[in-house]
């Protein structure tokens, strides 16, 4: 149903692939607690939710109210909407209530606030969690040769805000000492990367 409804509406969404490898993340880890800086109408939390278990906790974070209670909805219908907690409001000011570890973070939400996203939850983080960013390699925001151009270092004075956000992040996560990154080239690219210490 959520698959149809994001075709219907043209709803950006990870799509099967993805979701399937969002779930087998979950279960590698032994995940517990997740958390999503942007969930539209909860497609990949709901993914998530499927591998945690009954104890297990997904906080999806949308800034538009109606997407979320879309979310909810599924959930419920679903049967796991005791997996989740729903939060109306910027997920970048709603982390900072929560406390850590997170075995699982999602950075989907605007572009050219990824590394925001990661900075915000960095101290929620223990060895071994691990932190997925969406549209790694593109979107119908994010230009793959623009964003490669940039990790270069080239000037590419005409790219898009979304195109130089997913470069910063990109950057700045594979600078970290503590952060081994790699790329799931399925949907539109997932940047893993894990807490090594």
């Amino acid at each position: 149903a959520m698959d149809e409804r994001a075709s219907a509406e043209g709803f950006p969404i990870v799509g099967q692939t993805v979701g399937v490898w969002l779930s087998t993340l979950a279960r590698l880890t032994d995940a517990r607690r997740v958390f999503e800086f942007g969930s539209g109408f909860g497609y990949s939390a709901y993914w998530f939710a499927r591998a945690l278990g009954s104890d297990g906790e997904v906080v999806l974070t949308e800034i538009d109210a109606d997407e979320l209670d879309l979310a909810r909805e599924y959930f419920e219908q679903g049967n796991l909407a005791d997996r989740a907690r729903f939060e109306h409001g910027d997920a970048i000011d709603i982390v900072t209530a929560y406390d850590g570890p997170f075995d699982i973070v999602l950075i989907d939400n605007e572009k050219e606030r990824y590394r925001e996203a990661f900075e915000a939850v960095r101290g929620k983080l223990k060895p071994g969690s691990v932190v997925l960013a969406d549209n790694a390699i593109t979107s119908s925001s994010v230009d793959r040769d623009t964003v490669v151009a940039l990790l270069d270092g080239e000037e590419v004075p005409d790219a898009s805000e979304n195109s130089r956000g997913i470069a910063d992040y990109l950057d700045y996560v594979r600078d970290q000492p503590d952060i081994e990154t790699a790329l799931l080239p399925q949907g539109e690219g997932v940047a893993v990367s894990v807490v090594t210490e």
